[in-house]
């Protein structure tokens, strides 16, 4: 397959290198070129645009069997509109006159705003409080209707990743400030984490290109939620040292911060996914072992 990886960053670059493993031609579209040397040495062949500018992208050859858009942005909602919204956009225009046969994109479980502990499913209402989140939503909402025929780009084969917090190699908010001594339990602990390790998500964009169906929404997340506290349990006695302190919950921040348990049946069923780290567990105790934290 002819494949193109917009964004290619933390997953991105893995992603391509391993589609090159397994005997794809992929390109790798950046903003700039400073990762130009890490892509030729991965083997993927880079092109150069920034999403947010239509003009530029029609510069560019647009013939492609997949396309994986995983651009990552942070900043404000501007920025998120920016990049994501406009961003998917002008993806969707650019490529409409010689549609890719799979498209996914990768969204994010904050779509979900659930904030009581409950089960969610990729039926579960999406109203997040986060205007960040607002803006993930209304991308999906344009793939949707380009995959579902209710836009003048119709059939536009998009399928959606809602993906959860991402760790691996030096990525993982909860578990960096527990190895630098920094965490702090918020409240009781109470409040559930979703994850996924990046070599899964990577897993799961495949098994979304190959698998996946057009107009439909697949959480990308690991098998086990886990509460905050028996995560820091957990890597406590893992590593035999205490458990953080606790803080008062900030009630300010409460609006932004979600509590909910997001299920990875319909991915694992549909796509046939079998994840490398199944849980929280498997997953940091291998991040452990590579950063000789463990000893084997």
């Amino acid at each position: 397959m002819r494949v193109l990886i917009v964004g290619c960053g933390y997953v991105g670059l893995p992603l391509g290198a391993e589609l090159v493993r397994q005997g794809h031609e992929v390109f790798g579209l950046r903003r700039n070129a400073s990762a130009e040397s890490e892509l030729k040495a991965a083997g993927i062949s880079p092109l150069f645009a920034d999403v947010t500018q239509l003009a530029e992208l029609k510069k560019l050859p647009n013939h492609f069997d997949w396309v994986v858009n995983c651009v990552a942005a942070g900043g404000d909602a501007e920025n998120y509109r920016q990049v994501y919204l406009a961003g998917t956009q002008n993806l969707i225009t650019w490529l409409a006159p010689n549609p890719p046969q799979k498209f996914v994109y990768t969204s994010s479980t904050s779509v979900y705003g659930q904030n009581d502990g409950s089960v969610v499913t990729e039926k579960s209402p999406v109203e997040p409080n986060a205007e960040t989140s607002k803006i993930l939503v209304a991308t999906e909402n344009v793939l949707l209707a380009a995959a579902n025929g209710r836009s003048p780009d119709t059939d536009f084969p998009a399928v959606i990743l809602r993906v959860a917090g991402i760790y691996g190699p030096e990525r993982g908010h909860w578990f960096k400030q527990f190895l630098k001594g920094q965490a702090q339990i918020e409240g009781d602990g109470s409040r559930f984490l979703n994850m996924i390790h990046r070599d899964d998500l990577i897993g799961c964009i495949i098994a979304a290109l190959t698998h996946g169906r057009p107009g439909e929404i697949y959480n990308a997340v690991d098998n086990e939620p886990v509460t905050q506290l028996k995560f820091f349990q957990w890597l406590a006695a893992t590593l035999d040292k205490n458990l953080p302190p606790t803080k008062p919950e900030n009630l300010e921040r409460r609006r932004g911060v979600t509590n909910k348990r997001i299920s990875n049946a319909k991915l694992r069923t549909e796509l046939k996914y079998a994840f490398q780290f199944r849980d929280f567990r498997a997953g940091y105790g291998a991040e452990l072992l590579r950063r000789n934290e463990l000893k084997p």
